[in-house]
């Protein structure tokens, strides 16, 4: 299975970075407006819809307060089609001001991870962008 791990230092607390991804029902509007149109939650799945009318269905597999760590997996939809998804988002402290994101990403077949790993890098900096521009208000 290819592993894919991304980290990048978002300027705002750990505290507001993980209420932003904790906030699954709001994709579409705190973390990566105008990437995903909509996020529509039943029970522990999430589906997200694109602006092309795609939608990608999900299950939360966790969510830890305590630990800054949000667990999830593409289980329909996945544009290209995977054998198996798993990913998750931890937060943690980076300095006094600021948070370091980190988004470890599993996936099959392994020669999806380079185009994954592009996707991966992409969205985490649409991320760190969103939720910069919340904070600066």
């Amino acid at each position: 299975m290819a592993s894919i791990r991304h980290e990048i230092v978002i300027d705002a607390s750990p505290e507001h970075t993980w209420d932003v991804l904790r906030d699954v029902g709001a994709v579409h509007e705190r973390l990566l407006p105008g990437r995903v149109a909509g996020t529509r939650i039943e029970g522990d799945q999430r589906f997200l819809t694109f602006p092309d009318g795609h939608v990608i269905r999900e299950l939360i597999v966790a969510i830890d307060d305590d630990a800054r760590r949000l667990a999830y997996s593409v289980v329909e939809g996945a544009r290209p089609p995977v054998e198996h998804h798993h990913a998750s988002f931890e937060v943690r402290p980076e300095g006094d001001l600021a948070s370091r994101l980190i988004w470890t990403t599993d996936v099959l077949p392994h020669p999806l991870a380079a185009e994954i790993r592009i996707r991966v890098e992409r969205g985490a900096a649409e991320m760190k962008q969103a939720i910069e521009a919340a904070v600066r208000g």
